[in-house]
């Protein structure tokens, strides 16, 4: 259940507070619905690249919602009238984007009454995710961050990311994978941007993603960390901090951490991601249950 052909899905949109027209893509689950999942990409990408992920979410009863963020994919190729300026975020930055991704949520709570909500950010996504949970943890009945940091300037590396892997035959990718079909797909992709973040965002609307995780949350949400062992966005040392940090700050009572062995940022396109895949769905059947097992 890993192609796009493998689930139905419509595409839609909304208008954000600043005018921009946000897309989105919903993904039906098959079966009786026990939960949706609420799937935020990275910098530099667009929902379209977890058609494995969904698939398989979609296969276990899961609705899938997947909005390609300001400035980015299809978004942004909207937003900005071509590619020449995709990766960038426009009036409003940082706090208009996790703005719109809380819209898309009060949209699924409005679509599927009832239903769990299952948070799910990789990267870039994980920060806006962690945002959205400080602000609205009464929302969301599970979290789930991969390739995450503990969102300070000490424990996000500020170096070029493809750093210890340069050299004169280096790819520039290699720090997202250790399979180069990954790299190859990523440059040939019309909706992707190979630009850094920092020169993507500027230094203002970068600083904006610095923060922790909320004291006292008051709502007791599992999260779910996954994180390559080789990850250099944060990697194993800054994801045990905002474990630690859950726990002792938020007040999480469930809080699990999974370190992948050789594995570099992107763990759904891992050599390993079937095995990534099957735990976050032993994770969800454990704690976002099918009705039939309730």
């Amino acid at each position: 259940m890993s192609s796009e052909s493998s689930v139905a899905k419509r595409t839609a949109e909304f208008t954000d507070a600043h005018g921009i027209a946000i897309v989105y893509d919903v993904y039906e689950a098959q079966g009786q619905a026990r939960g949706v999942v609420q799937l935020l990409h990275g910098v530099g990408e667009h929902a379209g690249r977890y058609q494995a992920l969904i698939g398989e979410l979609t296969a276990v009863g899961f609705h899938v919602y997947a909005d390609d963020h300001r400035g980015h994919g299809r978004t942004g190729i909207r937003q900005w009238n071509g590619p020449a300026k995709l990766g960038h975020l426009g009036k409003g930055g940082m706090r208009a984007t996790v703005a719109a991704c809380w819209q898309l949520t009060q949209i699924i709570q409005g679509e599927r009454p009832g239903l769990p909500i299952v948070l799910l950010g990789h990267s870039w996504g994980s920060f806006l995710s962690q945002m959205l949970f400080n602000q609205h943890p009464e929302a969301y009945s599970a979290v789930i961050l991969s390739g995450s940091a503990y969102r300070t300037p000490a424990d996000m590396n500020p170096l070029p990311l493809n750093k210890q892997w340069d050299g004169p035959d280096a790819d520039g990718l290699e720090w997202l994978s250790r399979d180069s079909a990954v790299w190859q797909a990523f440059h040939d992709d019309p909706l992707t941007v190979e630009t850094p973040l920092l020169k993507l965002f500027g230094p203002v609307e970068a600083a904006r993603m610095y923060g922790r995780p909320k004291k006292d949350l008051g709502n007791d949400v599992p999260v779910l960390l996954l994180v390559g062992r080789d990850d250099p966005v944060g990697g194993p040392h800054s994801v045990h901090k905002l474990a630690d940090a859950y726990r002792n700050r938020s007040g999480l009572s469930d809080v699990t951490t999974l370190v992948y062995a050789d594995a570099r940022h992107e763990i759904f396109n891992e050599l390993q991601q079937d095995q990534v895949r099957a735990d976050v769905l032993a994770w969800l059947d454990k704690h976002v249950p099918a009705a039939s097992t309730r």
